[in-house]
């Protein structure tokens, strides 16, 4: 039998190329398991040119914890599994499944597709604990960090053996909660219910749909048509909806208005308040959205206009400045954020924002 010492431990071993680093197995690995409720009590990393820090690993991971998850190019498998099946007997299953005495080790690759899933290893390790994991969310974008804090807290005081893992890219935010078949759903749905009185004005849906899904479903459902104008998004709200399949039923166009010149042949921006204002400004957003609007072709518009950087534009206008207008028969919101970050984060953090507002618009 097992120590006690590495009982339900869990240990992550990723082989790899040193000179490359690119940690997105490893990433996913830990995201996937979490959402099924397993955590790694250690994330080993050994260059797969060293047979030295290869075996130490192994032999360490082996000794220290109950279940090891390796990760590794397909070309090493089976030496992998010789020098496991050496020190331990047994054998791998077809899978990539090792057992021996309770201990779990799984093998799963970096390059190449896999015969065993994540999934796999945490059904195998449901059934070892005889534990069984559900999944509740709550997402949400730009909301404050004090704000998700304070409603991560309510759902641990309602729901004290839950996991919550809380994952946050571009102002999108994602609340998952893990929880056990034995937690009440009185407890879930008040821990629930105490996190949106907190986050309701962030929040877009309570299940795992991406923004971009909800926005599309709800136009759907209002059976709203919507165009995009973008001045500096580059076409990436556009993107993003037509990455949803069946969006040819609400989106009607997107326009790349990137010059002074094709926001006023495009979208009919008074030149006037181009020369007063500048083409970063609420005063043109609000034109942009309404020139689309005035088209008869769609009932809903988004129009963005800002500064990405690195640099600013000859104005005095930082970095990070943005407007969005969200537009409709019933008039036109403008929101102005000032983003930190890089061009990058900038550009992607303003597509969210801007998805969202036009969501909020039309719930």
């Amino acid at each position: 039998m097992i120590s006690d010492n590495r009982v339900k431990k869990n240990c992550l071993l990723f082989l790899r190329n040193k000179r490359v680093n690119d940690f997105t197995p490893v990433e996913a690995v830990i995201q996937q398991c979490a959402s099924h409720g397993y955590y790694f009590d250690s994330v080993v990393y050994a260059a797969y040119d060293s047979s030295f820090e290869i075996t130490t690993a192994l032999n360490s991971a082996l000794k220290n914890y109950e279940n090891t998850v390796i990760i590794c190019p397909k070309v090493m498998e089976n030496t992998i599994k010789k020098y496991i099946v050496n020190g331990h007997g047994g054998e791998f299953s077809e899978l990539g499944v090792f057992k021996y005495d309770n201990l779990n080790t799984f093998i799963l690759f970096s390059d190449t597709a896999n015969r065993l899933q994540v999934s796999d290893i945490c059904t195998i390790l449901n059934k070892k604990y005889n534990e069984r994991y559900e999944r509740a969310y709550i997402k949400t974008v730009g909301a404050p960090n004090m704000l998700l804090n304070s409603a991560i807290a309510e759902i641990k005081k309602c729901c004290p053996k839950s996991y919550v893992n809380v994952s946050e890219k571009y102002g999108d935010c994602s609340i998952e909660i893990v929880y056990d078949c034995n937690t009440s759903k009185s407890a879930l749905d008040n821990g629930i219910r105490a996190a949106l009185v907190i986050l309701n004005d962030y929040v877009y849906t309570l299940d795992n749909s991406s923004l971009n899904e909800r926005l599309v479903q709800l136009l759907k459902l209002r059976r709203l048509k919507i165009s995009v104008a973008e001045s500096f998004t580059g076409g990436g709200i556009g993107k993003r909806l037509v990455d949803i399949p069946g969006v040819s039923e609400v989106y009607f166009e997107g326009l790349n208005t990137y010059s002074n010149e094709a926001k006023i042949a495009r979208l009919g921006i008074d030149e006037n308040v181009l020369a007063e204002y500048g083409a970063v400004s609420g005063e043109v957003a609000m034109q942009m959205a309404e020139g689309l609007i005035k088209t008869g072709n769609c009932d809903v518009s988004i129009a963005t206009t800002g500064i990405a950087g690195p640099k600013s534009d000859n104005t005095k206008k930082p970095v990070g400045l943005l407007y969005i207008a969200v537009s409709t028969a019933d008039g036109t919101n403008v929101f102005e954020y000032n983003l930190k970050g890089s061009r990058e984060s900038i550009t992607q953090t303003a597509i969210n924002l801007a998805m969202f507002e036009a969501y909020k618009r039309i719930k």
